[in-house]
């Protein structure tokens, strides 16, 4: 059973309309609300949480009791207060009725992160951030292409756009997918708002209720949900050192005969592992004599040396059975929602007519910006320096990691994450975390059951703050203490 940890956390605000029993009651309705504090923890204790606020043992009992009331906490007498499961409706001794109710929660929940990463004061107090931080980015190159398209006459710019897609962009796009061996013509080429909107729309058309989706375990998260909406079964690919475990996902095939498989091959978020040539050999016979789909994730692959050893496995098969997705946000700014669907031209007419249905067409001003940059000829070299300041604080951050007392699942050589084991449950170190004013992300989170994890992922370029390794470290080597004094 995971405990709520208070190490470092803040006073709740002053102000002076809220006695101390109100205060202690936002401050713990706030975190349950955020999901910091998740249905199960154990709150804690009265003393510990007096010792902690500097309050009366009488005030934190009045705090808890109302929470009791409220419906945020339940009380079991001698094991102490625990956070409850929320219903849909309006809690007891709420101030009003809610006009919105809170939903209840199923088991794919990435709402924890999804709601904090915004509060995050800075990139460096969030290493579970899946983006680079603002400094690394050049913002010259976005607001070159602006400034361009600015000298421009502006009727191009007031109609909805192809439903494709910008042409000059998906040729482009072409001429990129070449360099990597892959052979896609324009019309086999359909622009979206991200990989999510893209991983949306291929579960719209192709995933009904009952089929069974591969995913990584671990894996990106965000799909979880999507997919799970559609009625799906997901069923988790462990993975190895070395990359997923081909053996177990052929066990897994055999049992579920599964619609589609969803993959990264280069540069797996979170492992930071990469496919072999053999291994995407293995993947791609599999699909073929178990007739499964095959949906691969690119969005990490300019992080990726050429040098680096990594199969793609669309330039194995050429778009008959895989389909092939990529992004901009992580290499240029994470709000300029342009990314891309590579596939079979039957399968990108279907996309297209889906894309219509469910949004028109994506922003074509967006798309031209893209355009501009990819064309001028500086992005090439804006990810070499991107890659060469991965690299450099790489091997420091996996030292540190090491050092608080973690072991690091591999040690990739490109590449935004690492992956590292806590020893503790994650989740509780991610709500201590928090209340110092860091954002973690647990592993709990990138397992399509949202299983129970001692496991955490780490952003390499938001790890900069001095006082993240003391956190970590004094976090561990209290738990350490208390698994003794438990163990005595």
């Amino acid at each position: 059973m995971s405990t709520v940890a208070l190490d470092q956390i803040p006073a709740p605000h002053d102000t002076s309309t809220l006695t101390l029993v109100d205060q202690l009651v936002q401050w713990a309705r706030r975190r349950i609300d955020e999901r910091v504090f998740r249905p199960g923890m154990r709150m804690p204790s009265i003393r510990k949480l007096a010792l902690d606020k500097r309050v009366s043992r009488f005030t934190v009992v009045e705090a808890y009791e109302r929470l009791v009331a409220q419906g945020y906490l339940d009380s079991r007498r001698g094991s102490g207060f625990y956070v409850r499961e929320r219903t849909a409706g309006p809690q007891a001794g709420d101030a009003g009725a809610r006009a919105e109710v809170e939903p209840v929660q199923n088991r794919i929940d990435v709402v924890w992160l999804l709601r904090n990463m915004l509060h995050t004061v800075s990139p460096e107090k969030g290493p579970g951030l899946g983006y680079l931080p603002g400094r690394w980015l050049d913002g010259e190159l976005i607001t070159g292409a602006l400034r361009a398209l600015g000298r421009q006459a502006g009727a191009q710019m007031l109609g909805y756009g192809t439903a494709q897609g910008f042409l000059p962009l998906r040729r482009q796009l072409q001429t990129r997918f070449e360099e990597i061996e892959i052979g896609a013509a324009p019309e086999q080429i359909v622009l979206v708002s991200g990989v999510t909107q893209a991983i949306d729309l291929i579960s719209r058309i192709y995933v009904k209720p009952g089929d069974t989706v591969i995913v990584g375990d671990p894996a990106w998260f965000q799909m979880f949900g999507r997919f799970a909406s559609q009625g799906a079964r997901l069923v988790g690919m462990p993975y190895t050192p070395a990359g997923p475990d081909l053996d177990a996902l052929e066990a897994l095939v055999q049992t579920w005969r599964p619609k589609m498989l969803v993959i990264n091959s280069v540069l797996q978020n979170p492992t930071g592992t990469s496919l072999s040539a053999a291994q995407a050999f293995r993947i791609l016979q599999l699909a073929q004599q178990y007739d499964f789909m095959v949906v691969e994730d690119d969005i990490y692959g300019d992080l990726c040396p050429p040098s680096y050893p990594a199969t793609r496995l669309a330039s194995l098969d050429q778009l008959k059975r895989v389909i092939f997705l990529g992004s901009f946000s992580k290499t240029l700014a994470a709000n300029l929602r342009v990314g891309y669907v590579a596939c079979a031209p039957e399968i990108a007419q279907a996309i297209t007519d889906q894309k219509m249905l469910v949004g028109m067409t994506t922003p074509e001003l967006n798309e031209r910006v893209l355009y501009k940059v990819l064309t001028e000829g500086q992005y090439r070299r804006h990810v070499e320096r991107l890659r060469g300041r991965l690299d450099g604080v790489r091997d420091k951050t996996a030292r540190m990691l090491e050092r608080a007392g973690m072991r690091l699942f591999t040690m990739p050589a490109a590449g935004m994450f690492l992956w590292a084991d806590t020893g503790v449950d994650a989740d509780a170190l991610a709500a201590a975390a928090h209340e110092a004013g860091f954002l973690l992300t647990p592993g709990s989170l990138f397992s399509p059951q949202q299983s129970p994890s001692t496991w955490m992922r780490f952003n390499v370029a938001n790890c900069g703050d001095p006082a993240l390794a003391g956190l970590l470290a004094g976090y561990l080597e209290s738990a350490a203490r208390r698994l003794t004094v438990a163990d005595a």
